[in-house]
Order: structure tokens, then C-alpha cells, then sequence
């Protein structure tokens, strides 16, 4: 039995993308709806696979079977193939899968040759007209199918309207078009080696293989890679009767929406042209007329056009970008499609299709890419802009700024308090720097990855960031910064977008965020589905009203350590560092308990009522010092001019101190738990301002519930020996104040081990917290700046990793282990409280996972709590109930 290779429009659908391509499929889904499409096939994506299969030849049954779709058309019109008398003409397109800009450019008014050309002519009485498409056609054909370059057919035309003295085309008459198309064809003839071919069976043939393998261009393939399309789909290919804008001031083409892409407004949107063909709207030839003013000119085409458009939205339940054209008052559909839109015109869109009953609430939820929601809460670059780009990095956090460079977290703070706007540029940020990125409009640095110190940072601060900008060469003693020939000083002007990786040259108009009724009713809807919970990673009270403000249910991570990094605090925590004697270090932690507790009492404040996961001190003690490299040469410069004594003995000792604190590698060291169990009236201390904190809130009416978290536990006894520490502090406190503080210990599960023996854990636990940023670490042994730097990007590349798992769960691998981290503890407290609170919290495939896994809650940035919401929603809608 013959394999059916070709499909009249008819006899398809739009569930046929996989074989007639989306172009297809939409084609066919129009006609059988019964609108105005001009009729036409599509050679289906197997006969593309075929043709690779044979070594790059047509299929042996595919011409035969094109013939006789052709001898149908040609019945169905009354026009026929090479005929002067009457000349069928086609357009053929490529239409693969999935929407794939850079594969074929289309080609039009196909079956024109010298005689057709002429017969076109006497046809409709216009022979410019005839003879513009002839050399439209040749000039097309050439380019795509031949290999000869635009220009040179650009170049002709051009030299004739010098010649004429004219400035358009459209001056050119049918006698200029006529010498053109001569010299055109001793162009191909020239540049291909080979006549232009004049048979329409032959230009169809060789057009079909050009489609085909046009699936292999350069381009395409670039296409598929960045946007994981499988590589062995292959094309389909529509063929379809020409029908011509171009045929006088009846005739026309355009291009609409039926909403407003921007805005999301149910208008119809777009623009068009009288008496054009299609490529003329986009070629900026001539300037388009808004679609509006065709009312006008003509109404009853007008009209049915709004018909048309609405029939189609609520066809395919969505906004569709229409091209049509107009011949002699006739009007036709081209093509239909989903229309691309801001993230802004996608909310409401969805919002009013629900309240319209065109669809569900779970589908509006599901059209919505959460992705979406993160960029309309920042501020952003001005669309109408114009912008010189001078590096692209990593988009770390979302967001626009413009301000003055700056390259030291200090100048930063101090040209912020002046009412300076500031942009802070680093090789990287440590967390000495907060004051720095606090005070700053975004940061951009040169080294580090998504997930680095600065693009964690920034996103729980909901500022601008881009990482890893290696092009920049930054110097931080001649405080420039230099790219590609180009050197930039502290204080001039840059821009940066968060959102692209993009840096820009001096300073760009910025949008602010507007976050409409639409978007929060279509957040109410997600609240109303979703199992998961969702709550914030916040370090102050600002953050923690901000997460508040965009739906969190509590606080998931709060990382003590950003308090101590204030610049007022910095010195008392070196103080505590480098005390020689135990009674030296409760001396200064004396001076950081009223902080500590003045800390926790506003952020209990803004969590009235919902619950605060407090983690304990976590990095080594080495990161609150100064780098040891500044420190050599500040002692050296102090040594060598002789200046300050008591500076020169204070830098020495802290020397000394960085020495002995000195690890090969931090992140498996003196951290956590282990530097609570070697220190513990550090742990003391913190867990003292903790309860004294929640008491004084109680005593002012606010509900309080703290949990404290102990962090990067590996066996259960380093828990069970920080537990009893809470335990006995808290006793002492509310023995102090008579107060009861409702609260619970647990711990971050961060380490393989801990998640492998979560069932002994799990004894001494009321809870797991799931550090997923450094139980991705030490799961795959990746030191996460140094392979975001170095490696992982060209792992993703070459399709070695699916994802960066720093970015999205890895769910063979750390996913296992959450799984069995989950399963185990439950096992043993069936009651047992899970949520994650990585930087993966906020991402929406890691989300989908947490929700199978049975986790309770996510925890993310509070500016990602919005996407957290809605991700958490789409993944009850799609994937059931959880765990």
C-alpha cells in the first residue's frame, strides 16, 4: 500500500501537527472551519524524514503523488500550471513542529515564466504588476533555491532607478521590470552556473528539496539546539494558490492581532497596505496604515475581517496573529496563529478569556508562563528604546537599572546616601559587599554563575544582576572597566538588564512594574488549586513585608549571617572572630545580642501569624574577615611608608587570624553545625536573641512561630546535641520573661549522608529544610562558581546535563535523594514538615518536582513568590494532588 506523503488542506487538522507541521495543521484546522483560506496541500513531515533516509533524495512515490495534488488544485480553480492563458501560481513554505524561525524563507508567485509572465499580464490588464512578481519570483527562487545572494539582485535594481532617476520601486514601470528580469537571468546564470529554470515542474521539485533541506541549514540547527528541539522531526511543506494584494486599490495585504499584543486591550491590532504584497509590510518599503483605517477605505472587508477574528479566537481559545490579504475585493485568511505578547498582555488576556467563558480558570493557569510573572514585577528597559549593547553576560536577576559605576561596595554606600543612582561593578561579591549591593541599583560582575553570591543576593533583593560577563576586563586599582576596545570609568553611565544579560552603554528609560487587578486575580485562582505551599527567603523586615505583600505563607530561610554583615556590625564580628579567650568572644557576642534580637523582632512583625524558619549561623567564620590578598598588601603599603602603628598591628593580627582560619576548601569545613558544636556560645547567642525576640512580640500581641533550623547536619548526633542547646536556651529564656514560645527545632538537609540516614535524623527533627543549592553541591562535587565559570555551561551546550542543576533541580541525582530524605522521615514522623529552600524553590520544573515528591512547601526569593504560586498551581492542575 503507498504511504500518503501529501495532504489537501481538507483533509487535515489541527491535531496533524506532528505530520503536517504547525502551518499545516492551521491551514487545514481553517479550512475545514470553512473560512476564506486559499486552497492548497502540505507534503508531510515523513516524506522530510524520507528524503534524509535516502541520502538527500526525494522520495520515489512523492512527485506522483504532488502531481496529482497539483491536477486537483488546478481543477479546484480553473487555473493550471504553466498555462499563459491562465497560469496557476503557488507560494511554498516551510512548517515544521514547532515555530522555528531560520529555516526557509518562503517563496512566492511560483509557475511564473517568460510566457505565464505575459499571459498574467494580458489576464488582469496590468503587466508592471505581472512582471514585478516575475522578478519577485526569480529574485526569491534564486536567493533560496540557487544560492544567489540577495544583494546582487539589489544591486541591479538599484542601478536601474539611478538610470531613471526614481528613489522606489514603485516607480519602476513594466518596461524596467522587463530589462531587470534579462538581467536577473544572466545573474543566475553567472553566479549559479545553470539557466534559471523555467519549467513549473521543475521550479516545484526543486523548491520541495529546498524546504527540506533547509531543516539542516546552519541556523535551523542553531534553532534547535538553544531551544531543545529534537533534530530528527523534520519539515512539512504547504503549498498554496497565489492570491495577490497587488492588483490595484481593491486589493491589499496586512498583518493583525486580535487583541492588543501590549497591552492585552480586545481591540484588533496591526497594519496594512493597499495594493502591496505581503513582504512589502515587513520590508519597510512603505509605511503601513493601521488596521483601524480599513474601515474605512473598506468597510465590508473590514467586517468581515472582525468576524473572521473572533470566529478564530474562539477557534483555537486564544489570540491569534492573522496575516490576510485582499484580491479585488475578495478577502482571504493566509495564515493564523498564536500571537506572541508582553508579559502583561498574557495576564490579562488569559484573565478576560476566563471572565469571556472562551476558557478555564486551570487553562488560563496553564497558559501563563511563570517566567512571565517574575519580569512584571521589576522594572524594565522601555521597548521604544534605543540601546548600544556592549556585552551580553548571565541573567542572574530580572530587572533594569541605569546608574554611575562604581567598583567598591563602600563608594557605593556613600554615593547612595548622596541620592546617587549606582551600579556596582565587581570581578565577583562576597558577602563583605551587602552594604555595597544594598546601596546599588543592580550589580554586574565577571565571573560567578546564576547562582552565585551576587545573583542570590540580588534576587532575594529584587534587584537588577548579570554574572558571569567575562568580556569585561575589570580593574579594580585603575577602577576601569574594559570591553571589546572600549574603557569605562568609575562614574559614567551604564545600564544593565537582568532579564537578557544585556549591558548597555550609558543610561536608558526604564518602566516600573504595574502589578494589575488581572494579575492578582489570576493569583487568587492559583491559590485556590495549588497543594504546595509557598514561602520566602527574607533576612530583614523589609524583605519580609515585600514577601508578605506578594502572597508568602511564612518565611522559609532566613540566613543570620546577612545581619552581621551591616557595616556597623562587621567590626564586632571581627571582634568576636579574633578574641583570643572565651571571655573575650561572649564580650563582643554581648554586643551583637540587642542587634540579633532588634533583627528578629522585625521580621516576626511583618510574619504576624505565619511561621519564620530561622537558620543558624552557616558560612565559615573566614568569610567575615578581610580578604587575605588585601590584607598583604595593606600591611606592605603600611610597612613601607611607615604609617599607623596601631592599623599595622590590627592588620597583623588579623592576618594571623585569616592564616589560622585558612581552609583548602570552606565549603566542606569549619561550617554549620560543626562550628555551632566547636563554638557554641555563638549558637547560644543567637538562639538567645531568637526567644527573647518572640517573647517581647508576644507580650505586643503578635503571634509568633519561630523555627529554628540547624544547618549542614550530617549524622543525627550533631542535631541531637544542637537541639538540646535550643531546647535549654529556650527554657532559660521563658523562665526569664514568664513567656511560652510555641516553637520547633529541625534541620537542613544538605549533605548526602543526612539524607541518606533521614530516618535516624528524623528522631531528633520536626522538621526538613532541603538546602538544595548545597546538596546539589556535594552530590555531584561540583564547587558551583567555579563550574558555572569553567565547565557547566558547555555541559548544557553539548546536551551532557539536561539543565544547569544549579538552576533547575537535578531529579535523578539530588531529586533521589530529596525523595528519599522525604520518604524516610516520614517513616518515622508521619507528621513531619518538608519544604525546600534553595535558590530552586523558585524555579518551575524544580517546583513541579517538590509538588510529586510530597514536600510541603517551597521557599524562594520574595520577588519569585508570585511565580512560585502559579508554578505550584499548574503542577496540581497537571500532575494531581502531590504527596
Amino acid at each position: 500500500m503507498t504511504r500518503k506523503l501529501v495532504y489537501a488542506f481538507h483533509e487535515g487538522n489541527a491535531d496533524m501537527r506532528d505530520i503536517l507541521g504547525g502551518k499545516g495543521a492551521n491551514l487545514a484546522e481553517m479550512t475545514r472551519a470553512g473560512l476564506p483560506v486559499p486552497p492548497g496541500f502540505t507534503i508531510s513531515t515523513e516524506a522530510c524524514r524520507a528524503f534524509y533516509a535516502a541520502g538527500e533524495q526525494l522520495p520515489d512515490d512523492l512527485m506522483e503523488q504532488v502531481d496529482a495534488a497539483v491536477s486537483r488544485l488546478e481543477e479546484a480553480t480553473g487555473k493550471k500550471l504553466g498555462d499563459p492563458s491562465n497560469p496557476l501560481l503557488v507560494s511554498v513554505r516551510s512548517g515544521s513542529v514547532f515555530s522555528m524561525p531560520g529555516m526557509m524563507d518562503t517563496i512566492l508567485n511560483l509557475g511564473l515564466n517568460d510566457r505565464t509572465a505575459e499571459g498574467l499580464a494580458r489576464l488582469t490588464g496590468n503587466p508592471r504588476f505581472a512582471y514585478d512578481c516575475y522578478r519577485r519570483f526569480i529574485q526569491m527562487f534564486s536567493d533560496v533555491v540557487l544560492g544567489v545572494d540577495h544583494y546582487h539582485f539589489e544591486r541591479i535594481i538599484q542601478q536601474r532607478k539611478d538610470q531613471k532617476s526614481v528613489s522606489l520601486d514603485t516607480e519602476l514601470g513594466a518596461d524596467d521590470w522587463q530589462v531587470i528580469i534579462g538581467e536577473f537571468k544572466d545573474l543566475v546564470q553567472q553566479e549559479a552556473g545553470q539557466s534559471f529554470p523555467l519549467d513549473p515542474k521543475q521550479q516545484l521539485r526543486l523548491a520541495i528539496i529546498a524546504v527540506f533541506s533547509s531543516w539542516n541549514n546552519q541556523r535551523a540547527k542553531i534553532y534547535r539546539k538553544i531551544n531543545r528541539i529534537p533534530d530528527d522531526l523534520g519539515t512539512a511543506v504547504n503549498i498554496q494558490l497565489m492570491v495577490f494584494g497587488n492588483m490595484g486599490d481593491d486589493s491589499g495585504t496586512g498583518v493583525a492581532f486580535t487583541r492588543n499584543p501590549s497591552s492585552g486591550d480586545r481591540e484588533i491590532y496591526g497594519e496594512y497596505l493597499i495594493n502591496a504584497q505581503g513582504e512589502d509590510v515587513v520590508a519597510g518599503i512603505r509605511t503601513p496604515q493601521p488596521i483601524s483605517e480599513l474601515k474605512e477605505q473598506m468597510p465590508d472587508i473590514y467586517r468581515q475581517f472582525e468576524e473572521i477574528s473572533q470566529l478564530l479566537e474562539r477557534h483555537y481559545k486564544d489570540m491569534q496573529d492573522i496575516e490576510f490579504t485582499v484580491e479585488r475585493g475578495k478577502l482571504y485568511i493566509l495564515q493564523t496563529r498564536s500571537g506572541k505578547r508582553t508579559a502583561q498582555a498574557a495576564v490579562k488576556i488569559a484573565v478576560h478569556m476566563v471572565n469571556e467563558g472562551i476558557i478555564s480558570k486551570e487553562e488560563a493557569l496553564l497558559r501563563i508562563d511563570p517566567e512571565q510573572l517574575d519580569q512584571m514585577l521589576h522594572r524594565r528597559i522601555d521597548p521604544a528604546a534605543r540601546l548600544e549593547v556592549i556585552a551580553n553576560g548571565l541573567p542572574a536577576s530580572p530587572g533594569a537599572a541605569s546608574g554611575k559605576i562604581v567598583f567598591e561596595a563602600d563608594d557605593a554606600e556613600k554615593l547612595a546616601n548622596e541620592g546617587e543612582k549606582v551600579i556596582l561593578v565587581r570581578p565577583e561579591t562576597t558577602p563583605e559587599d551587602i552594604h555595597g549591593i544594598l546601596a546599588a541599583q543592580g550589580i554586574l560582575t565577571s565571573r560567578g554563575g546564576m547562582t552565585s553570591h551576587a545573583a542570590v543576593v540580588a534576587r532575594g533583593m529584587g534587584k537588577a544582576c548579570i554574572c558571569g560577563c567575562e568580556q569585561l576586563k575589570i580593574d579594580l586599582r585603575a577602577k576601569t572597566v574594559t570591553v571589546d576596545g572600549l574603557t569605562l570609568r568609575a562614574g559614567d553611565l551604564i545600564s544593565i538588564d537582568g532579564s537578557t544579560g544585556r549591558v548597555i552603554k550609558g543610561e536608558v528609560p526604564l518602566i516600573d512594574p504595574e502589578l494589575s487587578e488581572e494579575f492578582r486575580e489570576l493569583l487568587s485562582w492559583a491559590d485556590e488549586v495549588r497543594v504546595l505551599r509557598v514561602r520566602a527567603n527574607a533576612d530583614n523586615p523589609e524583605d519580609a513585608a515585600k514577601a508578605r505583600e506578594l502572597g508568602a505563607e511564612g518565611i522559609g530561610l532566613c540566613r543570620t549571617e546577612h545581619m552581621f554583615m551591616e557595616a556597623s556590625r562587621v567590626p564586632i564580628v571581627q571582634e568576636m572572630i579574633l578574641a583570643d579567650t572565651q571571655e573575650e568572644r561572649e564580650a563582643a557576642l554581648a554586643k551583637l545580642l540587642p542587634m540579633q534580637k532588634e533583627d528578629f523582632k522585625g521580621i516576626f512583625r511583618a510574619m504576624d501569624g505565619l511561621p519564620v524558619n530561622i537558620r543558624l549561623l552557616d558560612p565559615p567564620l573566614h568569610e567575615f574577615l578581610p580578604n587575605m590578598e588585601d590584607l598583604l598588601v595593606d600591611i606592605t603599603r603600611l610597612q613601607l611608608t611607615g604609617g599607623d602603628g596601631e592599623e599595622l598591628r590590627k592588620k597583623e593580627a588579623q592576618l594571623k587570624k585569616v592564616r589560622a582560619l585558612h581552609e583548602f576548601n570552606p565549603m566542606l569545613g569549619h561550617r554549620g553545625c560543626r562550628l555551632g558544636m566547636t563554638h557554641p556560645e555563638i549558637y547560644a547567642m543567637q538562639v538567645r536573641a531568637i526567644f527573647l525576640a518572640a517573647a517581647e512580640c508576644v507580650r505586643e500581641g503578635i503571634r509568633v512561630e519561630p523555627e529554628v533550623m540547624i544547618p549542614l547536619v550530617g549524622h543525627v548526633n550533631e542535631l541531637r546535641n544542637m537541639r538540646e542547646l535550643v531546647v535549654e536556651i529556650a527554657g532559660e529564656v521563658e523562665r526569664e520573661t514568664g513567656v511560652n514560645v510555641p516553637y520547633t527545632v529541625g534541620t537542613m538537609i544538605e549533605v548526602p549522608r543526612a539524607a541518606l540516614t533521614a530516618g535516624q535524623i528524623a528522631a531528633e527533627a520536626d522538621f526538613f529544610s532541603f538546602g538544595t543549592n548545597d546538596l546539589t553541591q556535594t552530590t555531584f562535587g561540583y564547587s558551583r562558581d567555579d563550574a558555572e565559570g569553567k565547565f557547566l555551561h558547555a555541559y548544557v551546550e553539548n546536551k551532557v546535563l539536561p539543565d544547569n542543576p544549579f538552576i533547575t533541580l537535578d531529579p535523578d541525582g539530588v531529586g533521589a535523594l530529596v525523595r528519599m530524605g522525604v520518604e524516610q522521615g516520614r517513616a518515622v514522623k508521619p507528621g513531619l514538615k518538608t519544604g525546600i529552600c534553595g535558590e530552586h524553590g523558585g524555579e518551575k520544573k524544580s517546583i513541579r518536582f517538590c509538588h510529586e515528591a510530597g514536600l510541603n512547601y517551597v521557599s524562594c526569593s520574595p520577588f519569585r513568590v508570585p511565580l512560585a504560586r502559579l508554578s505550584a498551581a499548574q503542577a496540581a492542575i497537571s500532575g494531581g494532588n502531590g504527596g
